[in-house]
C-alpha cells in the first residue's frame, strides 16, 4: 500500500506558502526572518496563521502606540518599547474590535492564540539577543474554561447513517441530487465515525491510500508524519460500495487520484465535507451543532468506553499527548462514576441475610 495523497498536501502548501508572501508585504521586514527562523519546527499553516494574527497586532499597535507609523514601518526597536500594559491592552480589546471596516471578536481560546503568536515572535528575537527586552514573558495567559464534548449518542449515529443512505427528512432542494451522492456520503460519514479520521485527513485521501484487503489506509497527520489506520468491515463495506461506484463512473477522469470525488469529479473539498455533515447532522440532532471534528469526538468516546484505554485512544486519534485526549474525554469518567454510585451498601435489606 503507498501513500499517493502527498500531491494534496503539497499543493496545499504551496498556496499557503502564497498566502503568507502575499501577507508579508504588509508586515513589518522582520516578519520575514522569524518566519524563516521558525519554519524548521512549524507547518506552512502554523505560519500563515502566525501571519493572520501579527497583522491584527501590529494594526492595534499603530492605532494605539505608534501612531505616526504604519505596520510596514515598525522596527524591532519598536518591539523593545512594547509594554506588558500593552499586550494587555491589546488582548482586551480582541472583545470588540474594527479591522478593515469589519467589527471582530475573539473568545478566549482565540484570544490565546493570538497571545502565544505575539509570545514566539517576542521570544524569537529575544534569544537572538535581537531586542532586549521581552515584556511578554508579565502576561497572564487568558483562562480557556473547558469546552463540552458535543458528541452523537449511538442512536443517533444510526439515524445518521440512515439519514445519509435513504434522505429521510432532507429537503426537496437536497432530495433533488441525494441519489447522485448517497453512496459517497455514507462511506465519508461511515469513515469518520469508525476511524475517527481528521477532515484534512479525509480530504487528502486517494484511492490508492486504501487497502481492503488489510482494512487499512495511510495517512498524512499533522506535521506531516504518515501513519497506517486500521478499520472495521463495515467501514470497509461502505468503501467498497463507494468505490464500485466510483470505477464504474464514465465520468471520472482517469487520472484523478483523489478517493472522494464533489459533483464535478475533482477532489471534494474541506468546505463541501463540513456542509453534508451538517446537513445530515440536523435532521437527527437539531439542537447539536454537529462538525465533522464532532464525529471525530464520538468516535473517540466510543472507543475510549470500549477499551477504557486512554492511551489507545490518543495514539489512533494522532493526539502527540495524552493530555490532550485525557482532556477531551474526561467527561466519560461521569459514565464511570454512576455505575459504580451503587457499589457500596450501607446496610443490609431484609432479603439479604
Amino acid at each position: 500500500m503507498k501513500n499517493h495523497s502527498s500531491d494534496y498536501y503539497h499543493e496545499r502548501n504551496i498556496k499557503n506558502l502564497d498566502r503568507i508572501d502575499e501577507l508579508l508585504d504588509d508586515l513589518p521586514s522582520f516578519c520575514e526572518d522569524f518566519l524563516r527562523g521558525v519554519e524548521t519546527r512549524t507547518s506552512t499553516l502554523t505560519r500563515l496563521n502566525y501571519c493572520y494574527d501579527l497583522r491584527i497586532f501590529f494594526h492595534f499597535l499603530t492605532e494605539r502606540k505608534f501612531r505616526n507609523k504604519v505596520p510596514l514601518d515598525l522596527t524591532l526597536e519598536d518591539l523593545e518599547r512594547v509594554t506588558d500594559t500593552d499586550i494587555e491592552i491589546f488582548l482586551s480589546t480582541l472583545s470588540n474590535y474594527r479591522y478593515h471596516g469589519k467589527r471582530l471578536s475573539c473568545d478566549e481560546r482565540a484570544k490565546a492564540r493570538k497571545l502565544s503568536t505575539v509570545r514566539s515572535l517576542f521570544k524569537y528575537f529575544f534569544n537572538k539577543g535581537l531586542i532586549e527586552v521581552n515584556n511578554t514573558a508579565k502576561v497572564a495567559t487568558p483562562k480557556l474554561h473547558e469546552k463540552e464534548i458535543i458528541r452523537l449518542e449511538s442512536d443517533e449515529v444510526e439515524d445518521m447513517l440512515n439519514v445519509a443512505e435513504y434522505g429521510n427528512g432532507l429537503s426537496n432542494h437536497a432530495n433533488g441530487y441525494h441519489d447522485k451522492t448517497k453512496i459517497r456520503d455514507v462511506a465519508i460519514l461511515t469513515l469518520f465515525l469508525g476511524t475517527g479520521i481528521r477532515i484534512s485527513e479525509l480530504v487528502g485521501l486517494n484511492k490508492n491510500s486504501i487497502d481492503l484487503t488489510t482494512n487499512s489506509f495511510i495517512v498524512t497527520r499533522k506535521g506531516g508524519n504518515h501513519a497506517i489506520l486500521y478499520f472495521s468491515d463495515e467501514v470497509a463495506d461502505a468503501i467498497r460500495t463507494y468505490l464500485m461506484q466510483r470505477e464504474s463512473d464514465p465520468k471520472v477522469p482517469q487520472a484523478e487520484e483523489a478517493l472522494f470525488l464533489s459533483m464535478q469529479y475533482k477532489r471534494i473539498t474541506v468546505r463541501a465535507v463540513e456542509n453534508l455533515v451538517k446537513k445530515y447532522a440536523k435532521i437527527v440532532s437539531p439542537l447539536k451543532k454537529i462538525t465533522p471534528h464532532k464525529l471525530r469526538s464520538t468516535y473517540g468516546t466510543s472507543l475510549y468506553r470500549q477499551t477504557g484505554d486512554i492511551y489507545i485512544v490518543a495514539e489512533v486519534l494522532g493526539h502527540k499527548d495524552v493530555n490532550t485526549t485525557r482532556k477531551h474525554y474526561a467527561a466519560i469518567s461521569e459514565d464511570s462514576r454512576k455505575a459504580v454510585a451503587g457499589a457500596v451498601r450501607l446496610r443490609k435489606k431484609d432479603d439479604d441475610e
